[in-house]
């Protein structure tokens, strides 16, 4: 019986399941396959009217453009430094917090402290944003308040450069935290019991537990996860930090995401957005590849 024979059989025998996947695989043909036959407008002068295959090539002169353009190194700075501050802070937060939560006895506050901290995950982006712009309001915000007791003055944090990055990623991560335990907190499950109990036997303290038995267990789901992450480490996100942004923080705001939504349908200048957005996703695509190659030379977890 031939290879392709077998497959046949294989499929007709499981056909349920894979009637199961369609539903997926129709959903990234059609929204995410499908769609790149456009991306060619990127290297053409797009024009609606005579449609993808009728505007005229121009060959890179968007990108050019872009790389001459004298906002370039701030979006650049803007996207990395928004990027990596929350690789190093946002990212290992989920994990200090599984480990933690992991360590408590007391079901029942435990269960407290899940549902607690995943609530916010649920809240819409736009909410989120309109409550950081309360507790933070330099006349009526909670921490405002809370710094006059100091006697400190008050401190407009949404009109501040400075503070952009900051309340960002700080904000981010009591939104998002206790949804990114779950997934810690499932790799945590499949340590052994009896590891731990040999090791209260020999005397190891709860944190010498964590560090020799707990974090172990969990690294190949961190280097996973931190694989993805750089997938997309060019690709902060639009909706939250288009509506935290205004006129007085645009310096430390303006990301590459933002420039495209302005370039591309605000003004209307399609191919030049389209040729941001290519070149994004390059960099994207260059950074997944090369962390997952050095994970698997280390011989570590990798994707592929």
């Amino acid at each position: 019986m031939s290879l392709q024979s077998k497959m046949i059989k294989r499929i007709l025998r499981n056909y349920d399941l894979y009637l199961l996947l369609l539903p997926t695989l129709a959903y990234f043909i059609i929204f995410h396959y499908v769609p790149m036959y456009g991306v060619q407008i990127a290297f053409k002068n797009f024009n609606p009217v005579k449609g993808i295959m009728g505007s005229p090539w121009v060959g890179f002169d968007h990108f050019e453009r872009f790389f001459q353009s004298y906002q370039l190194e701030t979006i650049i700075r803007n996207t990395l430094g928004i990027s990596v501050y929350e690789l190093l802070v946002a990212f290992p937060a989920p994990i200090l917090l599984a480990l933690m939560i992991n360590q408590l006895t007391n079901e029942r506050f435990k269960r407290f402290v899940q549902t607690v901290t995943y609530a916010p995950h649920f809240i819409s982006t736009v909410v989120v944003v309109g409550i950081v712009y309360l507790l933070l309001s330099p006349k009526t915000g909670a921490v405002n308040s809370l710094l006059a007791v100091f006697k400190i003055e008050p401190i407009f944090f949404m009109g501040n450069a400075d503070w952009f990055k900051t309340v960002f990623i700080f904000s981010g991560i009591w939104q998002n935290i206790g949804w990114g335990t779950i997934i810690y907190l499932a790799a945590l499950t499949s340590v052994n019991p009896e590891y731990h109990e040999a090791a209260v036997v020999d005397g190891a303290t709860k944190l010498q537990r964590v560090f020799h038995i707990d974090i172990p267990a969990i690294m190949p789901t961190v280097i996973i996860m931190l694989i993805m992450n750089m997938g997309h480490m060019m690709s902060v996100g639009f909706e939250k930090v288009y509506l935290m942004q205004n006129q007085l923080n645009i310096d430390a705001s303006e990301t590459i995401q933002t420039y495209v939504y302005k370039a591309g349908l605000v003004q209307s200048q399609y191919s030049y957005s389209a040729a941001i957005g290519l070149f994004n996703t390059v960099i994207n695509f260059i950074l997944l590849i090369s962390v997952n190659k050095i994970a698997k030379s280390l011989k570590q977890t990798s994707l592929w």
